[in-house]
């Protein structure tokens, strides 16, 4: 990526010139694009009628499933679209049935959000959990999965990058076993979406969630899902509606043929449309491009770091992405990220509540997460690198 096109970049983005945003892993600055996407439509609204708005959008609004499609290597009959990631793999997740002893695999580093479904539906069911161990760089080791598998495994569930640190689980690996094997594979990518190369066919995924507000660069209150054909013929989804399913009797329904049947008749077309934006301007510039920028900029950045007297770099993994983490000795990261705060730097705070697995079994004290992207420039790392080494200093 040149850097007369960084430079355009940050011009199309208006909170780049008042902050040096590291926290894209949270939610990342949208482009002016999305912005304006998202207020036009809402003006117009306003003038015209919510309804009457969202029957001239028709055509915008279709155009962004075929957008996601194009994005992820996939058919637009297999894109539905949510409020959020955490809706999207509900929504899936929530459609499965489980009984007594049947298996669900996932990895160290997942979601608290996602294991504390495991426990709701282990609770109800008799379903077990288990969790596969980590190789030595580690991420989730490919070979202890392997060996888990039998005719009792359900569902493996993990997640593509963690909330805390830079791991990029080898999903690829994973999706050839749970192929091989016929067990659904559902893969959370919300937080590699919009920084990292994906294709489903590639990855061998069953189902993939994502969500707008992150590396997208999106607003927030989007999220999206891609079911394969294989899998979600096999889903009833555990709620539904006039979007989800027709009533074509007063007593029979039938549910959507496409991953619509994951989706709810209500939304917010203007976010929709918003989300839309920010996938094509992703689009416009090449996930392949994207992501060399955002994983050289995470490299030098931990490279930084580890020159700092007290700091522990926290990243693990073969490949590593945008999302750096790591602690002091000298403050906790609450004081650390506050400070930052002060200085115009964004950051945020990862910690065991968020990924309970990890946490304990590596004994992590509270994070600090400074992820990048590719508007980030050398220069704010700099400026990142010498304001925590004067906070430190200090101390």
């Amino acid at each position: 990526m040149r850097l007369e096109d960084v430079r355009r970049y940050r011009d199309e983005t208006p909170g780049a010139a008042g902050v040096a945003h590291f926290d894209n892993a949270g939610a990342a600055l949208p482009p002016a694009v999305v912005t304006d996407t998202v207020v036009g439509y809402l003006r117009e609204e306003a003038v015209t009628g919510g309804y009457e708005t969202a029957i001239a959008a028709a055509d915008r609004i279709a155009a962004v499933y075929d957008s996601i499609a194009r994005w992820l290597g996939a058919a637009a009959d297999d894109i539905a679209l949510t409020d959020s990631a955490t809706r999207s793999w509900q929504a899936v997740f929530y459609a499965m049935r489980f009984e007594a002893g049947d298996r669900i695999l996932t990895c160290r580093s997942e979601y608290a959000g996602n294991a504390i479904a495991y426990l709701q539906i282990a609770r109800r069911t008799g379903a077990v959990i288990e969790v596969v161990g980590d190789d030595e760089s580690g991420q989730l080791d490919v070979a202890d999965l392997a060996r888990r598998i039998d005719g009792r495994v359900k569902l493996i569930s993990v997640n593509h990058v963690p909330t805390q640190g830079g791991l990029v689980n080898p999903a690829e690996e994973v999706g050839a076993i749970a192929e091989a094997a016929g067990i659904p594979f559902l893969l959370d990518a919300c937080q590699s979406t919009g920084q990292l190369d994906l294709d489903v066919a590639r990855l061998r995924c069953d189902a993939l969630t994502g969500t707008g507000r992150k590396y997208v660069r999106g607003p927030r209150g989007t999220g999206f899902l891609y079911v394969h054909p294989r899998l979600r013929e096999r889903l009833e989804p555990a709620m539904l509606d006039l979007r989800s399913a027709a009533l074509t009797a007063p007593d029979t329904y039938e549910v959507a043929p496409t991953a619509k049947r994951f989706e709810a008749w209500e939304r917010n077309f203007g976010l929709v449309l918003g989300l839309g934006a920010a996938v094509d301007y992703a689009l416009a510039i090449g996930l392949p491009a994207i992501e060399a920028r955002v994983t050289a900029l995470a490299a030098r950045l931990r490279s930084a770091l580890r020159e700092i007297d007290g700091v522990t770099v926290r990243d693990q993994g073969v490949r590593q992405c945008g999302i750096v983490t790591f602690s002091a000795e000298q403050l906790p990261a609450a004081e650390i990220k506050a400070r930052l705060a002060d200085a115009k730097i964004n950051t945020s705070v990862s910690l065991r509540g968020s990924a309970q697995y990890d946490f304990t079994a590596r004994a992590l004290p509270p994070l600090v997460r400074a992820s990048v992207h590719y508007y980030n420039t050398d220069e704010e790392i700099e400026r990142l690198v010498a304001e925590l080494t004067h906070i430190l200093t200090r101390s």
